[in-house]
């Protein structure tokens, strides 16, 4: 007789937690600020990417209940079929503005950015060169678009140029990274590798998905910052972090939109964003322009997370790599029973052998938040 679904999938799981790979969800009540309260109790929350403190923010939500009140619970379709609401519009005014760049397109997340995007530009005649950490959503989104697929190593621009010189044939050539790396916090060294794409006649595709709000001139990102605006084809980046919202998108030449809009299919079949969603990371970005000094103090905090725990660089994703996943674990659970929420990230999305803590940072943080999580890593290491 053959064995059940559900008995099929509870050996996996069993696989799974033997391995330390078991994964499950912590339930928070309230938003999810510097504290959150989980199973009844107030815990610091290391875990969210709420970065400039603005998920619970009265302006924030009272522009999100503002949207709600005016267009709605929901757009109540896709953006080509009646789903496309004023504050679309205006949002993606917003988006464009800040990245000095003519035009963007608004997806429900960033994940639907990616795997909407890249099956458009590239495709079976195509290569997509990744960086060899990118993102699940970027190399989702290459194998989708059916193009060949090559992989340079980590942020390292020569090994780039090596691998596009060995590149034969028709075809475009996407270089595809991210600008601020989501388990490793480090940057892209993108004048570099724009360089070199450009010298080989390939186009760029870059995720900003930690880096706008966060860097750059009014939290623009890392492509202003570097002043590559005009350089990078693509620039793709998310609401859901910096902004503290929901959704996606991608900013490039106003002929780079419209081809979104016509064949990027999770944006044409998808149910458009949220208004409350919309109008959140509407007032997100208005304050994130306005307001500098929080992303000084978030890299202030940062710079001490980072002092306590004898690493280095500035940003403010923290990774304390320990190494095995029933290490990494160990220590988180040591962490959560001094009331410090900081998950440990396991394979896959992680490389076997770099198991860790991710700290990620809010300038909600207090300074002592930091010195108790310094503390509580460097007893439970």
């Amino acid at each position: 007789m053959t064995a059940s679904l559900a008995d099929n999938l509870r050996g996996s799981l069993e696989e799974l937690a033997s391995a330390h790979r078991r994964r499950s969800p912590k339930t928070l009540a309230g938003a999810p600020g510097a504290r959150v309260v989980i199973d009844g109790a107030t815990r610091v929350n290391f875990a969210s990417n709420n970065y400039l403190g603005l998920a619970g923010d009265a302006r924030v939500r009272r522009a999100a209940a503002h949207a709600a009140r005016r267009w709605g619970a929901g757009a109540t379709g896709s953006r080509l079929m009646g789903g496309t609401l004023e504050i679309h519009r205006d949002l993606e005014r917003d988006i464009a503005a800040l990245k000095d760049r003519p035009a963007a397109l608004v997806f429900p997340s960033g994940y639907h950015a990616n795997t909407g995007m890249l099956p458009a530009l590239a495709g079976p005649d195509d290569t997509v060169v990744l960086d060899r950490l990118a993102h699940a959503s970027l190399v989702d989104g290459a194998r989708l678009s059916r193009a060949r697929l090559r992989v340079f190593r980590h942020n390292d621009p020569a090994d780039l140029d090596r691998v596009l010189a060995r590149l034969t044939g028709p075809g475009q050539r996407w270089v595809v990274t991210e600008s601020v790396f989501s388990m490793d916090g480090d940057k892209a060294p993108l004048a570099d590798i724009v360089a070199v794409a450009e010298r080989r006649g390939a186009r760029t595709y870059v995720d900003e998905a930690h880096g706008t709000g966060v860097w750059g001139p009014a939290g623009a990102g890392v492509i202003n910052e570097a002043g590559l605006s005009d350089r990078v084809d693509v620039a793709m980046g998310t609401l859901s972090k910096a902004f503290a919202a929901q959704g996606g998108f991608v900013c490039g030449s106003a002929e780079l939109i419209e081809w979104a809009v016509n064949r990027a299919r999770a944006f044409i079949y998808s149910t458009a964003l949220a208004p409350a969603a919309a109008g959140a990371a509407r007032e997100a970005l208005r304050v994130s322009r306005t307001e500098p000094a929080r992303r000084d103090r978030l890299f202030a905090l940062a710079r001490r997370l980072r002092a306590g725990l004898g690493l280095s660089g500035d940003g403010p994703i923290v990774p304390f790599v320990v190494g095995s996943d029933a290490a990494a674990v160990a220590l988180a659970e040591r962490l959560w029973a001094r009331g410090i929420f900081a998950p440990a990230v396991r394979p896959p999305t992680v490389p076997k052998g770099t198991a860790r803590l991710r700290f990620s940072l809010t300038a909600a943080h207090t300074e002592q938040d930091i010195d108790d999580a310094v503390a509580a890593v460097r007893e439970g290491a």
